[in-house]
């Protein structure tokens, strides 16, 4: 395994630097016009899915006729042989003069249909409506379904096993629609926006990545899904001033911290009767969430419930015909449990379902109730479990399994990295790590059914993503999927820094990760102006070996030692205290974590401890408010883009999960938050934020503002019309950002 250090060290060495490093313009050098000129694209790895329980697999290809359109392409995994599996001459739909314009696929079970996803349109984060057709490869024939409807309205389509009907979303209400006879029976007929059925509400989704709200039973004969009754969640209200003479009202159902979330149940749909029955799920339907359902075969369905505190997870089993529900596993932490880990390599965002194994007698689960997340296998008949991963290590994300081994991603000695590994699923013999040594980094992996072949991902601090198929376990590599030759020849005739990781022991003993990138042409005698990126809050971490960006070079050709560093509380592989001490302590333990770490790293001599800035986003906002306010003998400048400042007013389930209920510690999260310590501010601040935030809203950055002002400190202020949480609508916006905060720090950073 590689091992970079640095070492700090207080040695006085006294020469200064005067100015930046800024060199005379060339092809070597970065500039934020030729990193948003599109001279540096990366290639993307389009859609792909295993077909043949993984022995072949199709993918999106640029059309061989159709420029800017897709063909779908299949290759034997094992030979790499290519065919054409639908050209895009193909899914010319009748009266339109060009190809459907695929966004993503998905196949029927026996492979005869293709059901494909174009004309997308956002809900909240993601693009989820959009338009559907359906390819029949039997009579070579598309048609679009649910065309009775407006463009763009349809929801999480789904081919039946049988190939018999299509299920959707339209409206917040479910529907089937018979292939053959194209007729569309509406199942759930109340869906209003306040009444959501088959999807979810803004803070599900935000929070447990839940977007599609239903299931079809695998004998396609029932379907079991969410209903969320939002009635009673507070409207927040966005002003869009700037698309009409009047301003217009932006509203957005959003559940604030302290405040009820929506009411959940789940129900079934008896589709040869059109019968609805609900699902008996104990406890009070507002004081729960319900972050999983699943069919586990044609007559049980698994439930995961979690309580408001989101401290004690039960996993229950129902069974439709008899209309039994009963207890299988429950789990409690004196924190948080967790569903799904917020993992740099975590690719299961918004399923939380159960791995199902031993012929679906029982399920996979990750628990850290020994101090170490740890695999465990539970029996559905009466929920003893085993342990499958013994060891001080933590496993950080975990894949869908195969008949006999268990795939999961760990690094065991090194938190900065992810590798695969594979243990048996019967508990027996030792774990295997499959990722190869030559593999330094971040390794991500999307395993075939039979868990002979992966596409395996790799990223570095200086290497950008490439992709290839793999064969397992001995990781022989069939093909180079994406190589990325064209971008690694541009950063290849770049003046590229160096890159180190540190760990950094602070006074109170505490180990910190850090990653530093040390400016181009570095000299130990000279001093160096010094910019913490932060993030800091359990759902990131950011000292990790992966890709460090075009901006990030670009700041170490001006100057800058750009530093990662992750505290405690952040999401690291070292064990459930490091990870859960941080409980109603956001914003305090973390923040001085930082702190300290930084004292310790900036008695490097190669340093400027008068040229001290901090930026972040989100949390990383919120963590570079409070490194400002608390320390501000260490930071000087900072720059906070969509930061919380009170977390009395970001969501409920987020702020919940972390810090408990204001109505029982209100006092820890007026000490967590930043605007309590405004009045401390001594260097130079700029706030950035999206006036349509949906997510930290722009309500954070005025009453931040207002508070400033009342203690009568001078700062600097962005706010960007119209542009939510990641600051990227509209032409320019983003290199407008990127060149504000880059003028920012070389323009308080001058010596």
């Amino acid at each position: 395994m590689r091992t970079l250090t640095i070492i700090i060290t207080a040695l006085a060495v006294t020469f200064a630097c005067t100015s930046f490093n800024l060199f005379a313009q060339s092809d070597a050098t970065l500039t934020l016009d030729r990193i948003y000129s599109g001279e540096f694209r990366q290639e993307w790895f389009t859609p792909v899915q295993w077909i043949e329980n993984g022995n072949a697999f199709v993918r999106m290809e640029p059309s061989e006729s159709w420029g800017g359109y897709y063909d779908l392409v299949r290759y034997d995994s094992k030979t790499q042989d290519r065919s054409l599996y639908i050209a895009a001459d193909d899914i010319v739909v009748d009266g339109k003069e060009k190809p459907v314009d695929i966004e993503s696929f998905t196949l029927s079970e026996d492979g005869s249909l293709a059901l494909l996803f174009a004309n997308s349109s956002r809900v909240w984060r993601s693009n989820t409506k959009g338009d559907y057709y359906i390819y029949n490869f039997n009579t070579h024939s598309i048609r679009q379904i649910g065309a009775e409807f407006p463009s763009s309205s349809l929801m999480f389509a789904k081919i039946a096993s049988n190939n018999e009907f299509v299920a959707y979303v339209h409206d917040f209400n479910i529907y089937t629609e018979n292939l053959a006879s194209g007729e569309i029976s509406q199942l759930t007929t109340d869906g209003n926006g306040d009444i959501i059925n088959g999807t979810f509400d803004w803070v599900y989704e935000e929070e447990f990545g839940c977007r599609d709200g239903f299931r079809i039973s695998p004998d396609n004969s029932k379907i079991a899904f969410w209903q969320l009754d939002a009635s009673s969640i507070g409207t927040f209200y966005m002003i869009n001033n700037t698309d009409s003479i009047y301003s217009q009202l932006l509203p957005v159902q959003y559940p604030k911290v302290g405040q009820d979330p929506s009411s959940c149940r789940t129900g079934w749909i008896d589709l040869n009767t059109g019968d609805l029955s609900w699902i008996p799920v104990p406890g009070n339907p507002i004081q729960h969430y319900i972050p999983s359902i699943q069919w586990v075969d044609d007559n049980m369905i698994a439930i995961q419930q979690l309580n408001r505190l989101q401290n004690h997870l039960k996993v229950y089993k129902y069974i439709p015909g008899d209309n039994q529900i009963s207890l299988v596993y429950e789990e409690r932490e004196e924190t948080w449990v967790d569903l799904s880990y917020p993992d740099v390599t975590a690719n299961q965002w918004g399923e939380n379902k159960l791995i199902l194994v031993d012929n679906n007698k029982a399920f996979l689960r990750l628990s850290e109730n020994d101090g170490w997340r740890h695999l465990y296998r539970i029996s559905f008949q009466d929920g003893s479990k085993k342990l499958l991963t013994p060891g001080n290590y933590d496993v950080a994300t975990l894949y869908p399994s195969d008949d006999k081994y268990i795939w999961f991603n760990a690094s065991p000695y090194n938190s900065t990295q992810r590798y695969l590994y594979r243990c048996n699923l019967k508990g027996r013999g030792d774990t295997l790590r499959v990722t190869p040594a030559d593999y330094a980094g971040i390794n991500t992996y999307n395993l075939a059914p039979n868990g002979k072949y992966a596409f395996h991902t790799h990223t570095a601090a200086l290497a950008p993503s490439t992709v290839r198929l793999v064969e397992l376990p001995g990781h022989n590599t069939l093909k180079n999927i994406m190589k990325n030759d064209s971008f690694k020849a541009k950063l290849e005739g770049l003046d590229l820094p160096e890159v180190q990781f540190a760990s950094v022991t602070t006074d109170e003993n505490i180990e910190v990760d850090a990653r530093i990138i040390l400016p181009v042409n570095f000299d130990s005698s000279k001093k160096y102006p010094v910019l913490f990126h932060v993030y800091g809050e359990p759902w990131g971490q950011v000292a990790t070996d992966n890709f460090i960006g075009l901006w990030n070079i670009m700041m170490a050709q001006k100057g800058f030692v750009v530093i990662d560093m992750d505290n405690r509380g952040t999401p690291c592989l070292k064990g459930s205290e490091w990870r859960k001490c941080i409980y109603r302590k956001v914003g305090v333990i973390n923040s001085r974590d930082q702190a300290k770490a930084a004292q310790e790293i900036l008695k490097s001599d190669f340093l400027d401890n008068e040229r001290v800035s901090v930026w972040g986003w989100s949390g990383g906002g919120s963590m570079t408010l409070n490194l400002l306010f608390r320390y501000p003998e260490i930071y000087h400048t900072g720059i906070a883009v969509a930061a919380v400042s009170n977390q009395l007013i970001y969501d409920n389930i987020y702020q919940e999960r972390y810090m408990g209920l204001p109505q029982n510690n209100p006092e820890d999260f007026i000490e967590g938050s930043p605007v309590t310590y405004a009045e401390n501010l001594q260097g130079n601040l700029l706030l950035i934020h999206g006036t349509a935030d949906d997510n930290v809203h722009y309500q954070s950055a005025e009453i931040l503002i207002n508070e400033l002002i009342k203690k009568d400190k001078q700062f600097d202020f962005m706010a960007y019309p119209n542009r939510s949480h990641g600051i990227y609508e509209g032409r320019n916006t983003r290199k407008h950002l990127y060149q504000l905060i880059t003028d920012y720090l070389i323009e308080h950073n001058r010596k």
